[in-house]
């Protein structure tokens, strides 16, 4: 019976996290889940379809007919991930995070494959502790975030900008950014995701070279490399502020579209 109360109780939260979300209802049927949202949905709905539309048209970005990833690729990117991880080290000392408590390097997680990669700020206490990026209160939101847009975890790639815990979980310092970010680069360049979602200022700074504030820049889609990338706000942030995770939910229908995009033109 308690087993029972704790998933009713599961399902409530989950259900609530949808609404705050602004979802607006579920079923079980194939033709919900790929129904036309625009018969629903209300002007800032529509113009999230407008904008994914006009992206695709204008971006070269998708191959059209490209195939699925085969096997021998992703044991490829996997091999190639774990070769950018031993250069890294577990006991990385090139800036001055090592000699401020850091426990271990945290170096990303997820399927080599994927299409969708996730890339936050730094790893906090429970993810230095865990070894694992997102793993804390800000990656469960995240973990419900993926899920909201049908996917898990396995099937994404999430990975930070900096490898390692600053003290305090304070925002990471710019030569600390400079020195760790080519790692990141690189993972991206072995992933090659079709759509990449940066998670707050500092991500979006890093991977588009830009001083402008997250808040100027969610909301639209920009190139970077061969992918999409779609800046939103950090999961701590929504934790924070929950008044805009139906941004954010805004921000993942744009992903969502994208990656469909991509799954048809893979059939």
């Amino acid at each position: 019976m308690a087993r029972s109360d704790d998933l009713d109780q599961q399902l409530r939260e989950h259900l609530a996290f949808y609404m705050e979300l602004g979802v607006s209802g579920f079923s079980r049927e194939a033709a919900w889940r790929d129904r036309d949202d625009r018969s629903h949905a209300d002007p800032a709905a529509a113009s999230v379809d407008a904008t994914v539309a006009a992206v695709l048209e204008a971006t070269n970005s998708i191959e059209h007919g490209a195939p699925a990833a085969a096997p021998e690729r992703t044991t490829e990117a996997a091999a190639q991930l774990e070769a950018i991880r031993a250069e890294v080290g577990p006991d990385c000392a090139r800036c001055k995070l090592h000699g401020l408590g850091r426990r271990q390097v945290v170096f990303g997680v997820g399927t080599p494959a994927a299409d969708l990669m996730f890339v936050g700020e730094a790893p906090g206490a429970d993810e230095d502790v865990q070894g694992e990026p997102f793993v804390g209160r800000a990656g469960q939101l995240l973990t419900k975030i993926i899920e909201a847009i049908d996917l898990t975890r396995d099937q994404v790639y999430i990975a930070n900008v900096i490898k390692c815990r600053p003290p305090g979980n304070r925002n990471p310092e710019p030569d600390e950014v400079a020195t760790c970010e080519p790692f990141l680069f690189r993972q991206v360049q072995v992933i090659r995701p079709r759509v990449i979602v940066a998670l707050g200022s500092f991500a979006a700074k890093a991977l588009l070279r830009t001083s402008d504030p997250i808040s100027r820049l969610r909301g639209q889609v920009f190139r970077y490399g061969d992918a999409l990338l779609i800046p939103t706000f950090h999961p701590a942030y929504l934790l924070r502020n929950p008044g805009s995770k139906r941004e954010v939910w805004e921000d993942m229908k744009k992903v969502r579209a994208l990656l469909a995009a991509a799954a048809s033109s893979k059939g």
